[in-house]
């Protein structure tokens, strides 16, 4: 075996990974275009939807404000494409399973 020591190096983040689990909440600006993860406080599972930069996250229409999102993909480019459709409230799905918290 070699008497020589390994030397640690510091490996600085890319900015996707140094973003990587900032959550935002209803209401916050969004500040970059792209996929986000959608996790509800009781009734559903966590679920994706993009967002377009310089909106607004939305609400849940039955849970409100209790949501929270985490960007897992960006994607710049998708403001560029000349439709656009802004999303102003999570829809609750009829075959959506009720995960409420019993308290």
């Amino acid at each position: 075996m070699s008497s020589k020591r390994r030397k640690l190096r510091l490996v600085t983040p890319r900015n996707d990974m140094r973003r990587a689990g900032k959550q935002f909440l209803c209401g916050d600006k969004i500040p970059e275009s792209g996929i986000y993860r959608v996790v509800h406080r009781n009734h559903r599972l966590p679920h994706e939807v993009t967002l377009l930069r310089d909106q607004l996250f939305p609400r849940c229409i039955r849970c409100e404000d209790l949501v929270s999102f985490e960007l897992v993909r960006s994607a710049p480019d998708i403001t560029l494409a000349p439709f656009k459709v802004a999303l102003y409230a999570l829809p609750v799905s009829d075959e959506e399973e009720d995960f409420t918290v019993a308290s």
